[in-house]
C-alpha cells in the first residue's frame, strides 16, 4: 500500500494523507487541541519533526528536536480531553503512546497543555507520568 493511504499513526482509521498528512504538509491547520496532539505523535511516528518543532509553543520549545533512530512508536490512546475545542484558547490532552525500543516496549504517560497562538493550536508543556 503506497504510504500516503496507509492508516495514519495517530489511530484514526483514516488514510494518513487524508488525516495528519493534511496538517503535517500545511494543507490544513488542526482545529482541536486533540487534532493537534494526534498530528503531533504521527508526525513523530513519520519523521517530521520539523512539523513537531513548528507546532511547539516558542516560549517552551527546544532549540533542536533530535529523532531517536532506536525507538519506533507503535500506537496512541487518547485517555481524556479537557477543552481545546474550536472555540476554545486552551486545552489538555492526557495519552498514552506507545513504543519499541531496542526490542522492549514501552510508553509515554502525559497530560499536554495546548494553547491558540495567532489562531493555531501550539502545544506548550506537559506532566509526564
Amino acid at each position: 500500500m503506497e504510504p500516503l493511504q496507509q492508516p495514519c499513526p495517530c489511530g484514526s482509521g483514516d488514510p494518513y494523507d487524508a488525516c495528519c498528512g493534511r496538517l503535517h504538509r500545511g494543507a490544513a491547520a488542526a482545529g482541536t487541541a486533540e487534532e493537534l496532539m494526534r498530528s503531533r505523535y504521527a508526525a513523530y511516528a513519520v519523521g517530521d519533526t520539523s512539523y513537531v518543532f513548528r507546532t511547539w509553543h516558542p516560549r517552551t520549545r527546544p532549540a533542536d528536536i533530535e529523532p531517536d533512530p532506536a525507538l519506533t512508536w507503535t500506537g496512541l490512546s487518547i485517555v481524556d480531553a479537557a477543552a481545546g475545542g474550536p472555540d476554545d484558547e486552551t486545552g489538555e490532552v492526557e495519552f498514552v503512546a506507545r513504543f519499541l525500543r531496542g526490542g522492549a516496549a514501552g510508553e509515554r504517560r502525559e497530560r499536554s497543555r495546548f494553547e491558540r497562538r495567532a489562531g493555531r493550536w501550539v502545544y506548550v508543556d506537559g506532566d509526564v507520568g
